[in-house]
């Protein structure tokens, strides 16, 4: 109990000394309310490696031969699931597009009877909802072209018409996903820079010759710097989705979702926070720190998910970003504040992010000790 006590009294020295920083403040403020507006109307990017699946109720030659036209690099392979799957595959985030091939789809193309086949796209994935179908329509209209006997008809209808109805963003308004996606990614930053500056500003001041006088073990020093401004961050993070993602931008946020959301933000804040004081331990200075978070962050807002899907990228970095805590955690607030996924689908995540946030603790307390026992 005493160490949980020190932490505490610790944690409200560390919020009383962020509330005398006003670079910070600014900050905290300028990230979460103009740099969330501003990037709204940003640009999108193209279809590469999207994942796709197929639901063949009619099981033809025709249906089979859309299944394996859909190749690299747009796609990437196709893989069959069964109707009754497709919601569940489509909240939890597996696929960007699922294709529905009808019953008897090579027989009516034959008849010359376009069949209608069904398109369902994840639009979180902003980038390649956008153009995905179209590409997938153009594509099945080529592959199943030489079945119909009315492709040279100029009378005829196409084979293959596009008839789109979204779900979650009616109107394809792409600042919804823009504006959820900075909170996504200044979350990080600010966590980031939050916690490697309370360490560089006690080490830069002195006052961490202080703090080692007391009868004080590194893990309630860490821990306390954790907790407080991890708080800041949840409260900065809630405020930006109400006052500005919600209020001034206007994208429909579930009220459910909300308390999901801020726990699995805990969960994630747990281990960045651990990774920002990790940072601080291995510079001497608020300028080397600069120089080496921005390095880090940037790495982890490009290949986490948020900016490309993640199956456009090498199967090395994907391998590779399943150890970064971003990863899960942008797929996590995805899956919570566009689609109101419950705790059943995204506990994987929660899971991942929570056992990465252990180890980045373990780590990073080791790395304070050590950065203590020099200042000794």
């Amino acid at each position: 109990m005493r160490a949980v006590g020190h932490i505490f009294q610790l944690g409200l020295k560390e919020l009383l000394s962020l509330a005398r920083d006003p670079v910070l403040l600014f900050l905290i403020g300028y990230v979460f309310t103009f740099s969330v507006y501003t990037p709204a109307k940003s640009a999108v990017m193209d279809v590469i490696n999207a994942s796709i699946a197929i639901v063949n109720e009619d099981d033809s030659k025709a249906a089979r031969l859309v299944g394996d036209a859909m190749l690299p690099p747009l796609f990437l392979p196709a893989q069959e699931i069964g109707f009754g799957d497709i919601n569940r595959v489509m909240d939890r985030g597996t696929f960007t597009f699922v294709v529905d091939i009808p019953p008897d789809f090579e027989a009516n193309i034959i008849d010359n009877d376009p069949p209608t086949v069904q398109v369902i796209t994840d639009a979180t994935a902003m980038s390649q909802a956008g153009r995905g179908p179209s590409y997938i329509q153009q594509i099945i209209e080529s592959t199943v072209a030489h079945l119909w006997p009315g492709r040279t008809d100029p009378n005829n209808q196409p084979l293959v018409s596009l008839e789109t109805r979204a779900r979650f963003n009616p109107n394809m308004q792409q600042s919804w996903f823009v504006a959820v996606n900075q909170v996504i990614n200044n979350i990080s930053v600010l966590a980031i820079f939050l916690t490697g500056a309370a360490v560089l500003r006690e080490r830069e001041h002195g006052n961490i010759e202080h703090l080692l006088v007391m009868p004080l073990r590194p893990f309630e020093l860490m821990f306390a710097k954790i907790w407080a401004n991890g708080i800041v961050v949840i409260l900065a993070a809630m405020l930006s989705l109400f006052l500005v993602v919600k209020g001034a931008i206007g994208v429909p946020i579930a009220t459910g979702s909300i308390p999901l959301f801020a726990l699995g933000l805990g969960v994630y804040l747990f281990s960045v926070t651990a990774l920002g004081i990790m940072l601080a331990t291995i510079v001497n200075s608020m300028p080397q720190f600069g120089l080496l978070a921005f390095p880090v962050y940037i790495v982890m807002s490009l290949l986490s998910g948020g900016q490309t899907p993640l199956e456009s990228m090498p199967m090395v970095l994907q391998k590779i970003m399943q150890f970064v805590p971003s990863t899960h955690f942008v797929a996590f607030s995805q899956a919570v504040l566009f689609r109101d996924a419950t705790p059943a689908m995204v506990w994987p995540a929660l899971l991942k992010m929570f056992l990465i946030g252990a180890a980045y603790s373990v780590y990073t307390l080791s790395r304070f000790r050590k950065m203590l026992a020099a200042v000794k």
